[in-house]
């Protein structure tokens, strides 16, 4: 026969098993949830078009990724603020496409610079050639081409990750130049624990981590991390903001994104009125 004690600790054990399993459900939606919320980085880069990832994980279509991420965060009234930067310069976007990437040309030797010279201030970026040299050379054919010219910045996150996306001619999310680029530079040491460090300037690509399918799917579309964000490194990092760049984007930032949801289009009017590549 049980004892009133032997009981007492049976139904404390039980408590205590229930306790850890609810805890342990709560951190296992938590992650989902924020690598929901992370995912919206990523825009998947095909030739002909593309979608949304649901996950820096696995391919979604558009209202897919919507859903899942409605579904992850709170409602909530968008986010106004007073536009910070200046009309874009006359022009309008070329529209290019090439069938295969162009040939390796770039001195993986040399330093190389890109300014993007947007309507919300210059941002300086540092190119590593000689870590990432298909993705620098590529920046260097493209912006050569006038390809980034007169393009919106289409994308700005401010929960989860933090980070402006640009690069998509079409501007919303499904433009690429017509090829693919090769996954490089993933065992960067300034990628630690996980966390793509503020500064970094790295490529979106439709990797799925779940099928381990999507592998050197990079395009044109890239993304600025304004603050630390917690990402697998699955994606090219293949350069660095200077000091005066992070400023822009902290300006950006900070006017906030229109959906309120902490991803959407930015509410700052961000577009790249000029894209330069420089070797010295």
């Amino acid at each position: 026969m049980v004892s009133n004690d032997q009981r007492r600790r049976q139904l404390a054990r039980e408590k205590f098993l229930r306790q850890q399993e609810r805890r342990q459900t709560a951190r296992r939606r938590s992650r989902r949830r924020n690598a929901v919320i992370a995912s919206t980085v990523v825009v998947v880069l095909a030739a002909g078009g593309g979608a949304w990832a649901a996950g820096a994980f696995d391919k979604d279509k558009p209202d897919d990724g919507k859903k899942a991420e409605a579904a992850a965060t709170p409602s909530a009234s968008p986010s106004k603020a007073p536009d910070p930067c200046d009309k874009p310069a006359a022009g309008s976007v070329k529209k290019l496409s090439y069938k295969k990437e162009p040939a390796l040309a770039v001195d993986k030797s040399a330093d190389y610079t890109m300014t993007l010279g947007t309507t919300c201030g210059d941002i300086g970026i540092a190119l590593d050639a000689k870590n990432a040299p298909h993705t620098v050379n590529s920046f260097d054919y493209l912006a050569g081409k006038g390809y980034f010219d007169h393009t919106k910045c289409h994308r700005l996150t401010t929960a989860g990750i933090y980070v402006l996306q640009c690069g998509d001619p079409s501007g919303n999310g499904t433009g690429g130049p017509g090829y693919t680029l090769p996954d490089e530079n993933l065992k960067s040491k300034k990628l630690k624990g996980n966390v793509y460090p503020a500064g970094t300037v790295a490529m979106a690509n439709q990797y799925n981590a779940q099928t381990k399918e999507g592998r050197h799917t990079g395009g044109s579309q890239f993304f600025l991390v304004y603050q630390d964000s917690q990402l697998p490194p699955d994606y090219t990092p293949f350069g660095t903001i200077s000091a005066d760049g992070m400023k822009v984007l902290k300006k950006i930032a900070d006017a906030g994104e229109n959906t309120g949801q902490g991803d959407g289009a930015p509410n700052a009017t961000v577009v790249i009125d000029k894209a330069t590549v420089r070797k010295s």
